[in-house]
């Protein structure tokens, strides 16, 4: 069975990927930071013998057990970059973001990201596998009080490219998702009714046939 390391993985988009791929015939190495939801979510993966690994990306000790994990069985075909972070609610303008609010924000959603690609490359390379890094609109839209996250979305939109030129046996990806209804994007929009964005799992086939597929590397919107 093909092995997908998926960050986030417990609720959103991370879960309903996870799902599709499970369905799919994949084994799921899931990341996250609530390990009881994180375990929840895992025991209902349909299929194969899944793996939970709980912890936070931004931790090095944490990236290196999901590498390990994934080489235990039989190496990683694909990495799914999902786990992210606002740093603060509601959003504070970017003249007013903390800078050590600022530093987590830059360390979740471009360091780690990185960091675990580095960490998986090898085993990437071998099976020819690919890397999704998950993006945002605010990455190339300059958004008001979005400064932080739309910022370190744009770091990591580029470090997609850089990868993708250094890795000719590796496809990676930069996928802006769309707003969806999801935790994180309730607490962009603290208060407010967000009932009218799609669920998850409506783009999670559009990413799926992503992997599946034959598309060069590249930023895409999914």
């Amino acid at each position: 069975m093909p092995v997908a390391v998926i960050t986030g993985a417990s609720q959103g988009l991370g879960l309903a990927l996870a799902t599709h791929l499970a369905e799919s015939g994949w084994t799921i190495v899931a990341d996250a930071r609530d390990a009881p939801r994180l375990a929840a979510a895992v025991d209902a993966l349909p299929g194969g013998s899944h793996v939970a690994v709980p912890g936070d990306v931004a931790d090095s000790w944490h990236r290196g057990a999901l590498a390990a994990t994934a080489a235990d069985l039989g190496g990683a075909d694909l990495l799914v970059n999902n786990a992210s972070t606002l740093g603060a609610s509601p959003l504070p303008r970017l003249a007013d973001l903390d800078p050590s609010t600022y530093a987590a924000i830059l360390d979740v959603n471009v360091v780690a990201p990185v960091a675990l690609a580095g960490l998986l490359l090898p085993q990437l390379r071998e099976r020819r596998g690919r890397i999704v890094n998950i993006t945002s609109d605010a990455s190339v839209e300059p958004y008001a009080t979005w400064g932080g996250y739309g910022s370190s979305k744009a770091a990591l939109d580029h470090a997609s490219r850089v990868l993708a030129a250094e890795e000719p046996f590796v496809r990676v990806y930069a996928v802006d998702p769309g707003d969806l209804r999801t935790a994180m994007h309730q607490a962009a929009f603290p208060g407010e009714d967000i009932s009218d964005r799609p669920l998850p799992s409506t783009v999670a086939p559009r990413l799926l046939s992503l992997v599946l597929g034959d598309a060069a590397s590249g930023r895409l919107v999914a």
